[in-house]
């Protein structure tokens, strides 16, 4: 049996984020051991049959076992308050293992048409093996509801979305999945469990790009899926296996070190994207501001009670003159790194009709509300006023 942390029951997010893993080994270290090994050697014959058949708890090849990406596992699955959880090679990877473990030819899937455009491409691309999905909207229910067969298995919702910041109402999807015979899916990348806990709203499991706010430097590539150990024993485990989309020691161990300073980062990150935002609002070049934190964003009200009462750290906003506009505001900037990646401690811009959903058809972003003049700022650990300074030189730029 692998050994687990001596700790008390009761521990609160900030201490498990530092604290919950593997036990040190015979050596004492207080930083977590890095285990770049890709295999591990077993006593004899007889042992290593049982280990490999699954009969004895053990590490026996890094493809699916491998103490520092357990010990990352277990971190994560204790900070989202599910029983088990499973590292995998990026945040694609990990949707990609929740549709080989979990659907089959003739399945349905539910899914939110707002979500990041390489999820819809996915979802999409799995038609071609019996597997269907229905794309509705984030913020309607009953549009949830409505989409729902017999066949549906899976309901996916990410919250909030990229890069609108839609916010879906958790509480009741779960219920709709309930009620179907579904399991509900909940992408929390932006939020994450600093900030929301989609377990303690109904949801059965919780995707992550470990890349964003997990590692919190742009370091490594990452990705998890969290939820019951039966189910992540019996459904994940197998598939990685088999197919191998495994997170490699060194980025786990990346991963499990910025989990530590997630509380404080998130903090800090989302009350800049708050002052931002109302300084965004103020801008004559800015036509709308998206972001959960405030008043006038539709689900405002829902976003603080799912999030702890903040907006998150990612503000978007549309610019007038569409893109030549967006791409003004972004080519203006000297500080802000112009990249898609999110969840940085430097400040990054992107356009996301060209980026991060640049393989959807403008029809599709149109019907997710995504417009050419849309700008997304990932608000990282910059002084804001140097920020606000540095969108200024596009926003007042003459067209």
């Amino acid at each position: 049996m692998i050994p687990r942390t001596d700790l008390p029951a009761d521990l609160r997010l900030d201490t498990l984020a530092v604290r919950e893993g593997l036990p040190p080994t015979q050596w004492g270290e207080n930083s977590e051991a890095l285990f770049l090994t890709s295999s591990f050697v077993h006593p004899d014959a007889a042992t290593a049959a049982r280990r490999f058949a699954n009969e004895e708890d053990a590490f026996v090849y890094s493809r699916f076992s491998n103490p520092t990406v357990t010990m990352m596992e277990r971190r994560l699955a204790a900070l989202e308050g599910m029983g088990g959880c499973i590292g995998t090679s990026s945040g694609m990877s990990a949707i990609l293992m929740l549709i080989l473990g979990l659907l089959k030819a003739g399945d349905h899937v539910v899914c939110s048409q707002s979500v990041f455009g390489s999820t819809i491409k996915l979802f999409q691309d799995f038609a071609k093996f019996g597997i269907n999905t229905s794309f509705v909207s984030q913020t309607e229910p009953a549009a949830w509801r409505a989409a729902m067969t017999p066949a549906t298995r899976l309901l996916f919702a990410e919250s909030p979305t990229n890069p609108l910041t839609e916010v879906c109402d958790i509480a009741a999807l779960a219920e709709i999945a309930q009620a179907g015979g579904a399991l509900l899916a909940v992408d929390n990348c932006f939020c994450s469990p600093a900030l929301q806990r989609p377990v303690t709203l109904g949801a059965d499991l919780v995707i992550h790009s470990g890349t964003k706010y997990l590692d919190g430097q742009g370091r490594v590539i990452a990705g998890a899926v969290c939820g019951p150990e039966d189910l992540i024993a019996s459904k994940f485990v197998p598939v990685m296996r088999s197919a191998g989309m495994s997170l490699s020691p060194f980025n786990a161990w990346v991963v499990l070190k910025g989990m530590e300073t997630l509380g404080v980062r998130m903090q800090a990150q989302s009350a800049r994207a708050l002052q931002l935002a109302h300084w965004l609002q103020e801008q004559p070049a800015v036509e709308h501001v998206y972001y959960p934190g405030l008043p006038s964003h539709p689900q405002h009200a829902l976003a603080m009670a799912q999030q702890s009462g903040s907006g998150g750290a990612v503000v978007s906003f549309l610019v007038r003159g569409g893109r030549e506009g967006a791409f003004r505001v972004i080519d203006g900037t000297r500080v802000c790194s112009i990249t898609a990646n999110l969840g940085d401690t430097k400040t990054t811009i992107t356009h996301p009709s060209s980026t991060s959903h640049g393989r959807l058809s403008e029809a599709q972003r149109l019907a997710a509300g995504i417009r050419q003049g849309l700008v997304r700022v990932a608000v990282g650990l910059d002084d804001i006023n140097d920020i606000q300074a540095d969108l200024l030189h596009g926003l007042q730029a003459p067209a």
